[in-house]
């Protein structure tokens, strides 16, 4: 896999690993994470993200919102600074992104490498986060969660994901992605709803 191609495959699959940690409760043990998990039938929250890096005077902040409907419904929407769309609906993944002034569908060679996530998302759905292959999870002192890559050609895009859990059962505060000692993204996730009935068209079309 390319270089670029990587970078987009961990792209894509931290956004579905979000997603998922957005349906934790607050729980001690990974029995009472899965237990909560259970419970979440659907999500839709606002979204902040800043990427921070050492040559940047000030963090890239860009905006959105995201659907996320059990078992494996998803919409994550970047609406500033530029948009783009990400679906997935019964087993297929869609990108579409802001080009000449139209929202357009792309069919890069990457889309492979989403597929490849869909293959964890039954699990990470489940709470069962300390058996995703690609990273080792711990609990740690107040609410928070942190995973470690396992293999060395991963953890050289991202060294470790932190989630800080809100004290509201099925929602987190933050996530940290850290991709170097100067460089990570932080996410925060605000005016959250959950197991509200969302409509199947969120995730099908993108207007």
């Amino acid at each position: 896999m390319k270089k670029t191609q990587k970078s987009q495959f961990v792209i894509i699959r931290t956004l579905f690993l979000l997603t998922a940690f957005m349906c934790l409760g607050w729980a001690d043990t990974w029995e009472g994470i899965q237990s909560a998990a259970s419970t979440i039938t659907s999500v839709r929250a606002e979204f902040v993200q800043e990427k921070h890096m050492e040559i940047l005077a000030k963090p890239v902040v860009s905006k959105g919102v995201f659907y996320f409907q059990a078992p494996n419904s998803l919409r994550w929407e970047y609406q500033s600074p530029v948009h783009s769309i990400l679906l997935m609906h019964d087993g297929r993944t869609k990108r579409y992104i802001l080009k000449n002034g139209a929202i357009t569908e792309d069919a890069g060679a990457h889309l492979q490498s989403m597929q490849v996530v869909l293959q964890d998302i039954a699990q990470w759905l489940n709470g069962r986060f300390e058996e995703n292959p690609a990273f080792s999870a711990s609990l740690e002192p107040h609410r928070k969660i942190v995973l470690r890559p396992k293999e060395k050609s991963l953890a050289n895009i991202i060294q470790r994901i932190e989630l800080i859990l809100s004290d509201r059962p099925g929602i987190i505060a933050a996530v940290m992605i850290y991709e170097g000692e100067k460089s990570y993204t932080r996410f925060e996730f605000k005016n959250a709803v959950l197991n509200q009935p969302l409509q199947d068209s969120i995730f099908r079309k993108i207007s």
